[in-house]
C-alpha cells in the first residue's frame, strides 16, 4: 500500500471488472453482445478523416444526444452522454446522492453502486431483495435521500414493468430516483415514457450491450431538463470532453439502424430462451432473465466447481465469490455455436445425456 495514497484513496474498495482473458476462450462472462455492432458503424470508422483529430470533440455531443432523444421521443434537452453508463451512474451520484439522508439500493444489484458511495462518502440504506431475488420496489423509504436500482436488475435478471415503477414513484417524490437500464432492451420495459410524469426520475443507459459498442464507452442517462443540467454542472467540473470525436459520430450511426438493432436483440432473446430449457435439464435453477445473461444456480454440483471445470474446457462464465452470490454463476449469453458448447460441457460435467 503506497505511503503517498490519501487517506480516502487507501480507505476504497474499488469495483473489480470482469475477467478480460488473453487466452482464447469462449467469453461468457461481462455481458457483451456476441453480434457486430450496426454496419454504418464500420462505414465511420472506414470514412473517418484522420485529420479530425486534432480537433477538440463536440463538448457536448450535440449530434449523438440528438440521436437518441429521436430514438425515446425526447427533447434533446432531456438526454445526457459521458464515456460509458459507469461515468454516467459516477456523476449521477456527484450531483444527487450527496446527502445527510442515506441512498437506497438494493444489497444485491450493481455492484458499482456501494463503490460510489465510498468513493463520495454517501450513506448507504441497502435493502434485501424479496425470496425470489427480486428488488423489492415496496421497501424503498421515502425519507431516503435518494434511489437507485438496475431494471431489469444485474446480476440476478429479473425486471419489473413500467406500471410498477410508476407505484413507486407516485410515492416518492422527493428526491431523484435513478432506473439503471442497461439491460432493458432484452426484455425489460422502459420507464422512460414516465418522465413526463416525473421529473424527480432519471434513466441511464449504455451503447455497451444491445448496440455492440463495449469497447467505444458510450453511456448516456435521459431526465428532466433541470436533472440533465446537474450532470452538465459536474461533468464540466471533471471533463468538457467526455466523448471522442469517433464515438460521437459510431453512436450516431448505431442509433440511425433500428433493423440491426431489434434482430440483434431477438436473436439473443432467442438463444437465451434455449440456453435456459437446457440448462434446467440438467438440474440447474435458472433465474428468470429480461437480459443478455442468465443467472443460474447448480443443484448437483458447487458453482464455484462448475466454474473452474468450465474454465478448464475453455469457457468463461462469472462467479461471484461473495456470500450471498456465491452459489450461483451468471452466464452471458454468446452465439448459438458458443452456447452449445456450454450446454455440452455442462452437461458432461453434470452426467446428463444430450
Amino acid at each position: 500500500m503506497s505511503q503517498f495514497w490519501s487517506p480516502a484513496v487507501r480507505a476504497l474498495t474499488p469495483y473489480v471488472p470482469g475477467e478480460q482473458p488473453r487466452e482464447k476462450l469462449i467469453k461468457l462472462n461481462t455481458n457483451e453482445n456476441p453480434y457486430p455492432p450496426a454496419p454504418g458503424v464500420a462505414e465511420v470508422l472506414r470514412e473517418y478523416a484522420i485529420d479530425r483529430l486534432r480537433l477538440y470533440p463536440d463538448p457536448g455531443a450535440h449530434a449523438l444526444r440528438e440521436a437518441i432523444a429521436r430514438h425515446h421521443d425526447v427533447a434533446v434537452e432531456q438526454v445526457f452522454v459521458g464515456n460509458g453508463s459507469d461515468e454516467v451512474l459516477a456523476l449521477a451520484f456527484k450531483a444527487f446522492f450527496e446527502r445527510d439522508e442515506a441512498l437506497a439500493v438494493p444489497t444485491i444489484s450493481y455492484s458499482f453502486y456501494p463503490v460510489y458511495c465510498d468513493f463520495y462518502g454517501i450513506t448507504m440504506n441497502r435493502l434485501p431483495l424479496t425470496e425470489a431475488l427480486e428488488v423489492d420496489l415496496d421497501a424503498f423509504p421515502t425519507d431516503s435521500g435518494g434511489v437507485v436500482f438496475a431494471n431489469p436488475n444485474a446480476p440476478t435478471g429479473h425486471a419489473h414493468s413500467r406500471e410498477a415503477i410508476a407505484g413507486l414513484l407516485e410515492r416518492y417524490t422527493e428526491r431523484v430516483v435513478l432506473v439503471d437500464e442497461a439491460y432493458v432492451d432484452f426484455g425489460g420495459e422502459s420507464v422512460v415514457p414516465l418522465l413526463a410524469r416525473f421529473p424527480n426520475l432519471l434513466v441511464t443507459g449504455t451503447f455497451s450491450k444491445s448496440r455492440s459498442l463495449a469497447g467505444l464507452r458510450i453511456g448516456y442517462a435521459i431526465g428532466s431538463p433541470e436533472l440533465i443540467d446537474g450532470l452538465n454542472r459536474v461533468k464540466d467540473s471533471f471533463n468538457s470532453y467526455p466523448l471522442d470525436s469517433i464515438a460521437i459520430a459510431a453512436g450516431v450511426a448505431a442509433m440511425q439502424d433500428d433493423e440491426h438493432f431489434r434482430a440483434c436483440c431477438n436473436a439473443v432473446i432467442a438463444t437465451r430462451e434455449r440456453t435456459r430449457a437446457a440448462l434446467e435439464q440438467a438440474d440447474i435453477q435458472v433465474l428468470p432473465s429480461c437480459t443478455n445473461f442468465l443467472f443460474v444456480r447448480p443443484r448437483s454440483i458447487d458453482a464455484e466447481a462448475l466454474f473452474t471445470g468450465l474454465r478448464e474446457r475453455g469457457i468463461l462464465v462469472r462467479f461471484f465469490d461473495k456470500p450471498s452470490l456465491n452459489q450461483f454463476l451468471r452466464i452471458s449469453i454468446g452465439t448459438d455455436d458458443e452456447m452449445d458448447q456450454l450446454i455440452d460441457a455442462i452437461y458432461a460435467m453434470t452426467g446428463v445425456n444430450a
